[in-house]
């Protein structure tokens, strides 16, 4: 862990700074471009600041930022107020209370949590989609949808090496 980028622990920067980062992001792909008759993917911005949040906690108002990012989400792609929500706190409440057993991990089994945490939200999106419509959603869509999610674990993987170089309990 290098002291160069330690900065104080402010719930701004790890709270605020990470939401207005998710919005904008999932805004841009939101956009309907297209590229060679492609869409941009929709992966679940919102998933590595869910994970990372767990794995640090650095506040106990994370949960209400994750919240207020499904919200966001629900806002964004039309789905029912508070399906989001939902469908990120659940791996957040699985991944807190494993926080004990991650402690220490390997970048390789931080990400195979990371991806755990993931299949969770989105196969509780799928099943409570499949339940409301009473139809199934496109398993190739959610599994596109997955594999956009999980490229994206280096971000949960850089906001908790941030979280630890400035948090002195860790050094």
């Amino acid at each position: 862990m290098s002291n160069s980028g330690a900065q104080p622990l402010a719930p701004w920067r790890w709270l605020g700074v990470p939401i207005l980062q998710v919005m904008a992001a999932s805004l841009v792909f939101a956009l309907p471009f297209r590229f060679w008759g492609l869409g941009l993917p929709e992966p679940v911005f919102a998933m590595p600041v869910t994970f990372a949040w767990a794995v640090i906690r650095p506040s106990m108002l994370a949960p209400l930022g994750v919240m207020l990012m499904g919200l966001f989400l629900d806002l964004l792609w039309g789905s029912r107020i508070g399906f989001w929500s939902v469908c990120l706190l659940l791996p957040y409440g699985l991944v807190l209370g494993g926080r004990a057993m991650l402690a220490g991990q390997s970048q390789l089994m931080m990400w195979v949590w990371y991806g755990a945490a993931t299949a969770l939200a989105l196969g509780a999106g799928y099943l409570f989609t499949m339940l409301n419509t009473q139809n199934m959603p496109d398993p190739v869509s959610v599994g596109w949808q997955f594999l956009a999610t999980l490229v994206l674990y280096s971000f949960a993987n850089r906001l908790i090496e941030r979280f630890e170089d400035a948090d002195v309990r860790f050094r």
